[in-house]
């Protein structure tokens, strides 16, 4: 065997090598792309937990499979199941919700009603000026669309069961390939540099992006969107607004959107307290959300997101919407790792281009 790889490593790629080389990984790519999230976060997992396993392997005396499993432990204590535990009260909540509007006791028509009473005289010239004056009308398009909703709801029942399913089969193949990228990551990432046909300081600089940017990008968005979360959820629950832990989590999904993502919450909220007369909430709440919740975003995330990356805030902002946009809730994490692999990969023809001019 040996004498085989040697004569190998003597011969240069032909084209059809390259070829074959193309087509296959575009192949497994075709292959793996239903599970690109499942992978993706598995890497994820792995590149944030590497410095614990390293700290393992040398109480272990390098004994790497102990290691490894020891860190998925505590990946599963920490992070999978306090996700597990949300989710399930998150669902209860939602499942309750639904029932109230199924069963009358929540009326968002009611609501509507006690909005449109309070209304000055501006807003109601604004609404008679766009035809819209008629409370009636109101009323029956929202009893139109609350309907329209139950029958979406009620045809995918049974595929909201099997989409569950499917999220717990996706978290298990996640944590199995976990185990195996912390046991093997360094060996993989030395055969992917091995493989890059690039000068050594080229794919070090790529690689350290990378894992700067994932890193960076994770941690900093999640960290941002669970404090925002956490202190809108408490800010509803303590001015006495109904399903605190599902505005709580949908504040905190929307705070992956850089700048504007918390505020699409509190602000109508906001809104709802001026309109009907609940001032000292309206004021509460307004101050709130702009001194605490929104310094939380305009304080943390450029240091911990932009700072790391060293890209500029208005590119993260817009390749973060971009991604999602895209990618769906993973693109938080594509869009910038895309746009900094950009930057370093124009950097690094730039370079190539002046040494080349200068030689």
């Amino acid at each position: 065997m040996k004498p085989i790889q040697k004569n190998l490593a003597s011969l240069s790629p032909s084209i059809g090598l390259q070829v074959l080389l193309l087509a296959t990984s575009v192949a497994l790519g075709w292959v793996l792309l239903p599970f690109y999230g499942v992978i993706l976060w598995a890497v994820i997992i792995a590149l944030l937990f590497n410095p614990l396993n390293r700290l393992f392997l040398r109480r272990l005396n390098h004994r790497a499979t102990a290691a490894a499993l020891l860190t998925l432990v505590v990946v599963v204590l920490i992070v999978i199941l306090p996700f597990v535990a949300l989710s399930a009260a998150l669902a209860r909540q939602a499942a309750l919700v639904y029932a109230q509007l199924q069963s009358g006791e929540l009326n968002p028509v009611l609501y509507l009603h006690g909005v449109f009473d309070a209304l000055p005289q501006w807003a109601r010239l604004l609404l008679d000026h766009l035809g819209l004056d008629n409370f009636e009308l109101l009323q029956n398009r929202m009893s139109a669309g609350l309907t329209q909703a139950s029958k979406v709801l009620a045809t995918h029942a049974l595929s909201i069961g099997q989409n569950t399913f499917e999220f717990f089969a996706g978290l298990c193949i996640t944590v199995y390939l976990a185990f195996f990228l912390i046991r093997d990551g360094d060996q993989l990432a030395q055969d992917i540099r091995r493989a890059v046909p690039l000068a050594p300081a080229y794919k070090q600089e790529l690689i350290e992006k990378f894992s700067t940017v994932i890193r960076a990008t994770v941690k900093g968005n999640l960290l941002v969107a669970a404090i925002q979360g956490g202190l809108g959820g408490v800010a509803f629950w303590t001015l006495g607004v109904r399903g605190a832990l599902l505005w709580a989590v949908l504040m905190a999904f929307l705070s992956l959107l850089p700048a504007v993502g918390a505020a699409l919450v509190w602000v109508p909220v906001a809104l709802y307290f001026f309109i009907t007369g609940a001032l000292w909430q309206a004021v509460a709440l307004t101050a709130f959300g702009v001194l605490v919740i929104g310094l939380v975003d305009n304080f943390l995330r450029p240091i911990l997101v932009g700072k790391d990356t060293r890209l500029p805030d208005y590119l993260v902002m817009v390749t973060t919407l971009g991604g999602m946009v895209v990618f769906g809730i993973n693109g938080f994490v594509l869009g910038p790792v895309i746009a900094a692999m950009f930057v370093a990969v124009w950097h690094i023809y730039a370079v190539t281009i002046e040494a080349r001019m200068r030689g």
